[in-house]
């Protein structure tokens, strides 16, 4: 088992040159989004006044500083449990208030097979921004067959060509802060909405940004519980339980592309890169936005 996962993982590493020249076969061209200069992006974020997140649940579930000690000391205390006992413990606490929000990474699909055996019912969406890869959301299909699981599409209000039109083209080779507010985060602070708590699939090794990530605390983003099972894993880990498992994995993993997202912001890494260095190249850029302060 151990030299399967090495070997998964050397092929990922490996093949991260040749998809950079050849591109993934089954997915239409785009154009990669080129910045105009080294300045930092604009920022953006949403400020309506209306209750967010778990504030707009029924009933409502505040921040007080006694919810905030009590996530504390949960967090400090499932530091050594698996994923299965946060994600148990999670359910336990918080459902049928819990929900999982996935891009179908080998991460996501991870916890989905966890969820799957212990609590199958978690409601589960995708933010579907239209510009996803066919191999993403062929992973959607590929869940429902396999789990039994049907995970809901959360879309922007308007499709990609309205978006376009209206600003004059892409948007995401100029403002890629902007698109990713109005195409990802404006509609997850809309399907956030009476939730208490929510599942993601980061881990802390993957980047500055979510090195410090906790197993527990207060999303002040979109103003719920955020769960993160997986953040003391390592992505060797996360392939162990793939390759163990038999668990379906978007197959643009294996030509190189560790992290993907939208198809026009994603590129396949080097052999050397931080395993997000794909994503925004050409920006000062790195995290969409969900899982940053």
């Amino acid at each position: 088992m151990e030299n399967q996962v090495l070997k998964k993982l050397t092929e990922i590493t490996m093949s991260a040159a040749h998809a950079q020249s050849f591109g993934p076969k089954s997915s239409s061209q785009m154009t990669q989004p080129k910045a105009t200069d080294s300045s930092p992006l604009q920022l953006y974020s949403l400020d309506s006044g209306e209750p967010r997140g778990a504030l707009a649940a029924d009933p409502p579930l505040e921040p007080t500083d006694a919810l905030l000690a009590e996530l504390q000391r949960d967090s400090e205390s499932l530091e050594k449990a698996t994923p299965q006992e946060i994600l148990k413990w999670a359910v336990d606490r918080f459902a049928p208030h819990f929900t999982m929000a996935t891009a179908f990474g080998p991460e996501g699909m991870t916890i989905i097979h966890m969820l799957a055996e212990i609590a199958p019912e978690t409601p589960i969406f995708n933010l579907e921004t239209g510009y996803q890869f066919a191999e993403t959301l062929e992973l959607r299909e590929t869940v429902k067959k396999r789990y039994g699981i049907e995970v809901e599409y959360k879309y922007p209000k308007t499709t990609v060509q309205e978006y376009e039109a209206a600003n004059g083209g892409p948007v995401y080779k100029t403002d890629p802060n902007r698109c990713c507010f109005d195409r990802k985060l404006s509609v997850l602070h809309e399907a956030a909405k009476g939730w208490h708590a929510w599942a993601s699939a980061i881990r802390r090794d993957q980047s500055p940004d979510r090195a410090k990530a906790p197993i527990v605390g207060w999303d002040r983003k979109f103003q719920l519980v955020k769960i993160s099972p997986l953040a003391n894993w390592t992505k060797k880990e996360v392939w162990s339980l793939i390759t163990s498992e038999n668990i379906p994995y978007n197959p643009l993993h294996d030509q190189g592309y560790p992290s993907v997202g939208c198809q026009p912001c994603t590129r396949a890494v080097l052999a050397g890169e931080d395993e997000r260095a794909g994503r925004w190249a050409g920006f000062q850029k790195t995290e969409c936005g969900l899982h940053s302060s």
